[in-house]
């Protein structure tokens, strides 16, 4: 048995390249940027007004000139206007090209205008008020978006921008999520007695689409030859193979079994951690099989513990677990394990504060909806006191 923070090293360490491929880029929300993109022109591409009002030369304002006869308007989307008389101005709507011998934008509201003369009731006006510059914010062939940032709606409207309207994103592993076991029955039939819905399955597909991530899945009956003949299978056309279930020490556990037969390299069975402690990892000619115990909260927890960061750095983000928040009240828990303590988060002034709601057991699965994350109690002690600061895995 291993520590949870060797497995984690040892996931991080057999992390793969999948390559990469052009898409729409209305379609890369949350993929994995694989091109820098850089500004075709600067940013913005000319000195655009940013109220709407007047366009005036300062020099006739600072000598005292009050009273400016309107010249015309300059609309946004069209031509760029001249101003020809400096005691003149131009109306300017905002995001419009300024004119040409403009210097500054007065806003409609310290105006009155009457019979085309353009009154200004302010005496301070200053050069370039107004009036966002050309090449302020970026100049042509400035990087604008580096290469593995995840592409959220902000990267969405620079490409849009720069007109890009396919985009080099990182290619999402092949994934199969596989449950098993005799007493799981489809969602749409009324369990028996000794039997469940399958749950942990969907639970599954609903994390991996959190990182664009699209599944397939099957159900497998405890048989060990039939098991066996569909892993292999599955083995010769996916990437990654997420199993729930199996992988413990009861007599129809099968898949630990089955995978060395199928000559899987066995890289870690079971951590030290609750809930997930039966937790199996290993790997076979670039395929990557990660083994959750059947349990609903263990294959939850599990999942986001540790495909997370796997698949992040496969697809060229850094992994660093940045999240963190402050216990809100005392907390014991003997065993010398990590513990994965669910909790209801609160933000009270600035602060991330988390509420242990224990539940009952890695097989409660309704507590997770009482609870907003997982906070991560170390190894080595067994009192984790109010106030102190430890890793976070949040789910909502």
């Amino acid at each position: 048995m291993i520590t949870s923070s060797k497995a984690l090293q040892l996931i991080l360490n057999q992390t793969e390249n999948f390559g990469s491929e052009q898409i729409d880029f209305k379609n890369s929300i949350g993929r994995i940027l694989k091109e820098d993109i850089v500004a075709d022109r600067d940013f913005p591409p000319f000195n655009r007004a940013s109220m709407d009002g007047i366009a005036i030369t300062v020099d006739p304002f600072n000598k005292g000139v009050r009273d400016f006869k309107i010249e015309g308007v300059q609309a946004a989307g069209s031509p760029q206007l001249t101003l020809k008389n400096p005691n003149n101005c131009i109306e300017v709507m905002t995001g419009a090209m300024t004119p040409v011998n403009s210097e500054a934008i007065i806003p409609y509201e310290l105006l009155e205008i009457k019979d085309g003369i353009a009154k200004v009731n302010t005496n301070d006006v200053k050069y370039f008020q107004n009036i966002h510059r050309k090449g302020l914010d970026r100049k042509k062939e400035d990087i604008l978006i580096k290469k593995n940032t995840i592409i959220s709606p902000a990267e969405i409207g620079v490409l849009a921008t720069v007109g890009k309207t396919t985009v080099q994103v990182a290619k999402n592993p092949k994934v199969m999520l596989i449950s098993t076991g005799d007493e799981l029955v489809k969602i749409n039939q009324t369990p028996a007695d000794y039997q469940i819905r399958r749950s942990n399955i969907h639970t599954l597909v609903s994390i991996l689409e959190n990182i664009n991530i699209k599944a397939d899945t099957i159900h497998i009956a405890d048989d060990k030859p039939m098991l066996k003949q569909k892993i292999d299978s599955i083995l010769e056309n996916y990437d990654v193979l997420l199993f729930s279930g199996a992988v413990s020490k009861g007599k129809f556990d099968y898949l630990p079994e089955i995978l060395e037969e199928l000559s899987v390299e066995k890289l870690f069975h079971k951590v030290s951690q609750r809930p997930g402690k039966p937790f199996w990892f290993g790997k076979k000619e670039g395929k990557t099989i990660f083994a959750f115990p059947g349990n609903p909260v263990s294959t939850f927890v599990s999942c986001m513990k540790y495909f997370y960061p796997w698949f992040q750095k496969s697809t060229g983000v850094n992994y660093k677990n940045e999240n963190f928040a402050i216990l809100a009240k005392d907390f014991n828990f003997t065993p010398d394990l990590t513990y994965f303590l669910q909790v209801r988060l609160e933000n009270k002034n600035g602060q991330l504060l988390a509420h242990p709601i224990a539940g009952h057991g890695s097989g409660d699965l309704a507590n997770l909806i009482d609870n907003d994350a997982f906070i991560e109690l170390p190894t080595g002690k067994q009192l984790f006191n109010k106030g102190e600061v430890f890793p976070l895995i949040e789910y909502r």
